[in-house]
Parts: C-alpha cells; structure tokens; sequence
C-alpha cells in the first residue's frame, strides 16, 4: 500500500523546490577526487573563527549537557549595548533565515500576500509560499530593489515586504533617503522586512542603516546574522530588531533554545572583537578591490556590491563554466534560480584564493 504523501503537505509546500546551499569541499572531493580546493560559494568569512572566539568554545565543552539559556540573556544584553536599543526589542534565531521563518509563520497565511523583489534572496519566496501566502515578485530595477514599483504592487491584503540591503546575490544597495521615503509611504498595517545580512561590510558610501529607523517606523523589523563578518556561519546565530510590541509577538512563536550554548557564547565575545571585525572588513574592501580589477580585465561585466561576494556575466552558458571551475578545484555559486541565468556569484576570499579563481577563470579561456 502507498500514500502520496505530497499531496497530505500544505498547497504552497506541494511546490516548493529546497533550498540548494554552496556545494561543500568535501562533496566535491567525492565527486571529482581532487584536492586543494577553494570554495568561494556561500558568502562566509575566509579569516576563520575569531582567535577569542576559538579559545572560548574551547574551554566550555563541558556546558554542551546542559540546555541553552533560552531567553540568551548574556547575548541579548551585548546585542542591545552594541547597538544601543533595549533588549526587549530582540528576537534571536538559529541564524537571520530562522527569525526570517518566524515572521512568516507569525504574518502570513492564505488569506495575504507578501512583496519581495526580482533577483532578492531566494529563502523569502520559499518562506512566502510555504506559509500558503500569495507572493508579489516585483521587477528589479538595476539589479536591485525598485522601491517606487515595490510600493506600486501594495494591495489591501498586503501584510509583509521583504527588502535585503545590500541585496543577496546582487550586491545592490540603497541609501537612507530612499528607505526613509519609502516606509514613509508603506501603509502602517504593511510590515517591512530590512534584511541587513551584510551591513557590516557597507562604508564610504550612502546607505540605509535599519536600525536607526526603527525609532521613526513601528512596522519596520530589521534581521542581523553572525553569519558573514563576524565569522559564525556554521554556529548559526542571527537576531531581528523591531519594536517591542513586534519583538514580543514575534518570541511567540520561536522554538524553545533555539540558539545553541556555543553559538550564544560565540557571539557575545564577537562583538568585543573590534580588531576582528576590522581586519573582516579590510580583507573584504581589498578583496572586492581585486576581483573587480582580475573580472575588468578579463573583460566581464559584474554588477557593483557591496557584500562580502560579486555576480559577474560569464557572457556564456554559466553552468558550463561553473562546471569547469569545479574540475579546476574553484568552487563558486550558480544563480540561475535568482532569474540570472548567465551570472556566477563569487564569495570574496583571502588574496590567494581569489587569485585561483582568477587564475582558473583565465584557464578557461585560453
């Protein structure tokens, strides 16, 4: 006897494809029986764990046989110093896409629907219509976010915008002014989501810092992850910052210890690495600098970012030459489920190994 089991799960799960992650090195090396890769895929820190953090999860092994401190009061009481608002504004989750699922399951349902733009991180599709939730794809404007025709799309069941600045995988950001103009104009019963994943990277120039909005704008979430400067991806540990009416429905729903002991132990010291941080975002300003300069001079366009990655056109069929830099032991990330058929995404690495994937890009056209 069998069940089609599909056909138990929710209308908006039946269609739902997973969410593909950056191909792993050792996968790779399964795959092909090559070593000495590079992965320059999924957006993470190539400095490795922060030295202060490596020798604190070290010493607190032992406190793994105990449950986590489900309330994260060390970690929620930094978060706030650091960032200068009160710690009942927090929500803390098993990285920024965890409180992103949250908002979800808090407001959405089939009764609604949600607006994220063309070429926006993938996951709010994905969480958008497993929720059952009618979702608005918005063209892009410049590979980024259109925020005149993102308003233009608002329709009276509309309950969640999703925005990510800088936008993932494009690199696309937006200033102050142009963010301000728009909540101003989102109606007060519309959320806004401000995905900064990776704000830590942005200076030198105009840009929209969600946080010091959130006086101006009580609908208005902000998410944050440890996930990219501050090193912590396979920890996961991200947080949301809202008002604390938004905070306290939002805590209703999130799962008891969410956020592991280690990972609440490693981003509490973190964020008194500054020299970490620092050295984070030197090697991302000197990296950009170099790939921007190997891809010009390869002759390939790349769209301008401001993260921690680049998406360039291969001008060809970019599967192919994302296959052949997996023979030559580069590993980077195809966007085609983002609407960007021709582009590869590459994570910004340290200077050598950015300099393999130019090496191996070069290869290819010889």
């Amino acid at each position: 006897m069998s069940c089609d089991f599909l056909a138990l799960a929710k209308s908006g799960v039946q269609h739902l494809m997973p969410y593909q992650p950056g191909k792993p090195i050792d996968e790779l090396e399964r795959e092909l029986g090559i070593t000495d890769i590079v992965k320059l895929a999924s957006n993470e820190n190539p400095l490795g764990l922060s030295p202060k953090v490596k020798a604190l999860l070290s010493d607190n092994l032992d406190e793994l046989t105990r449950y986590p401190d489900g309330a994260a009061f060390e970690l929620r009481a930094k978060v706030a110093a650091t960032h200068g608002v009160a710690a009942e504004q927090l929500v803390f989750g098993n990285g920024s896409n965890d409180v992103l699922d949250l908002i979800g399951m808090c407001f959405l349902n089939p009764d609604v629907s949600a607006i994220y733009s063309d070429h926006a991180f993938v996951v709010y599709p994905l969480m958008v219509k497993a929720q059952g939730a009618r979702a608005i794809e918005v063209p892009a404007k410049d590979w980024g976010h259109d925020l005149d025709a993102m308003l233009a799309a608002i329709e009276p069941d509309t309950r969640v915008i999703f925005i990510a600045n800088p936008n993932n995988p494009t690199g696309t950001w937006l200033g102050h002014a142009e963010i301000e103009r728009f909540l101003i104009q989102v109606p007060d019963d519309v959320i806004v989501v401000l995905d900064e994943a990776y704000s830590e990277y942005i200076h030198g120039v105009d840009y929209a810092n969600g946080i010091a909005l959130l006086k101006q704008f009580d609908s208005l979430i902000v998410t944050r992850t440890f996930s990219k400067a501050y090193g912590l991806a396979g920890l996961r540990v991200g947080c949301s910052i809202s008002s604390v009416a938004m905070a306290g429905i939002i805590n209703r729903v999130r799962a008891p210890f969410n956020v592991n002991t280690l990972a609440q132990l490693a981003a509490t010291c973190v964020l008194d690495d500054s020299e970490y941080l620092q050295q984070s975002i030197a090697v991302n300003d000197a990296g950009r600098q170099q790939l921007e300069a190997g891809l010009s001079a390869l002759g390939y366009d790349f769209i301008p970012s401001q993260g921690n990655f680049i998406s360039f056109d291969t001008r060809t069929d970019a599967n192919a030459v994302y296959q052949a830099l997996l023979e030559k032991g580069v590993i980077v990330r195809p966007v085609g489920p983002y609407k960007m058929p021709g582009f590869l995404r590459v994570s910004i690495g340290l200077e050598a190994e950015n300099q393999r994937f130019l090496d191996a890009l070069t290869a290819l056209a010889d």
